[in-house]
């Protein structure tokens, strides 16, 4: 019972070191209301700079609970569990967050060609990448639940909010794109209860709320793949935006010295493998940053600076394994590395 309680202990430590990094001037006139919470699979943290009591910030994280409580892939019981229990079978009738969010991530699936798929659960549940279960699947097994992971495969009833997956043994997994929408409510949710300078912290997903309380664009840092949670490798300015970042060493285990990450390839069933670190994405509506970070590191630095460059209000922060950073046009001037071991290169 100790080693168990310890090893949730470190887990949550090592969490901890997993959170962007973010900040605003050192001359801000008072600290913030913070609360900080573990939730859909990482900590969760919500700073609000306002003269406010807590009660918007206890709001906002129970909407981030409401949603985990539906479509959270660290939790039993939820309405995906159902829709994969009826695959094959039956429509399941869902709420409008998880239809939502499913509709979504068909739409971004479809975009990406199958890159971003969100029934890529078999295969995600097959390496157990970041959990204790995480193993280096035999190609038979990959092979085997590759067959299982086809977007076409999802099917939607919006006028009755019902889904459904086509074949048996399929399921959906929505960690690339629920914390995106959970962040994006839980800004609304502080929105909507009169803050206006605040900072929304979901893992990967950072929301900024308008400017800090000095009037100036609150600083970002941009995580340094290959380092703890809080070492960054250059700054960001921004104001009223999500960053949004996806890196091979987020997740990941070691075997025989190599090194397996959590962004899976659906086509191959293999983590994917180019010259990336990382990617960060910088845009207004966090769910669609997170749903396209798989699809935009899986085209790679040249492709994806094209990619992002045909999307509006997208900005992007491309790192690779050789300490090369690339940046989008409209992040230049906007951008300073930090850390002379790496180089900008445009």
């Amino acid at each position: 019972m100790k080693r168990k309680m310890l090893h949730k202990v470190m887990g949550l430590i090592l969490i901890l070191f997993v959170l962007p990094l973010y900040g605003c001037t050192n001359s801000s006139k008072k600290d913030p209301i913070s609360k900080t919470k573990y939730m859909l699979g990482t900590i969760c943290t919500i700073n609000v700079y306002d003269e406010k009591d807590e009660t918007a910030v206890d709001k906002a994280f129970e909407r981030i609970k409401k949603i985990e409580d539906k479509m959270s892939v660290n939790k039993s019981g939820t309405e995906l569990d159902k829709v994969a229990e009826n695959a094959g079978k039956k429509y399941v009738k869902v709420s409008d967050d998880t239809f939502y969010v499913l509709k979504k991530g068909k739409y971004y699936s479809e975009q990406s060609k199958g890159v971003f798929d969100i029934t890529i659960g078999p295969l995600v549940k097959l390496w157990g990448i970041g959990t204790d279960n995480a193993k280096l699947p035999s190609s038979q097994e990959i092979e085997s639940k590759k067959e299982l992971v086809n977007y076409k495969d999802l099917l939607l009833d919006e006028k009755n909010k019902k889904v459904m997956l086509a074949k048996e043994g399929m399921s959906l997994d929505l960690g690339g794109i629920a914390k995106g929408y959970a962040a994006d409510e839980a800004t609304r949710i502080l929105r909507e209860n009169g803050v206006e300078h605040a900072i929304v912290n979901l893992g990967g997903n950072v929301v900024v709320l308008n400017n800090n309380v000095d009037g100036n664009p609150w600083r970002i840092g941009v995580q340094d793949p290959f380092e703890s949670r809080g070492d960054a490798v250059g700054v960001l300015n921004e104001t009223n935006k999500t960053v949004v970042t996806s890196g091979i060493y987020e997740r990941y285990f070691k075997k025989n010295g190599k090194i397996y990450h959590h962004i899976l390839d659906p086509f191959t069933g293999y983590p994917m493998d180019n010259n990336l670190a990382s990617v960060t994405l910088i845009t207004s509506v966090s769910i669609n940053a997170d749903a396209m970070t798989k699809n935009i590191f899986h085209l790679g630095v040249e492709k994806g600076l094209e990619y992002v460059k045909n999307i509006d209000n997208l900005q992007a922060v491309f790192i690779t394994k050789d300490k090369k950073i690339y940046i989008t046009s409209g992040l230049k001037g906007n951008f300073k590395v930090i850390d002379s071991e790496y180089k900008l290169m445009n």
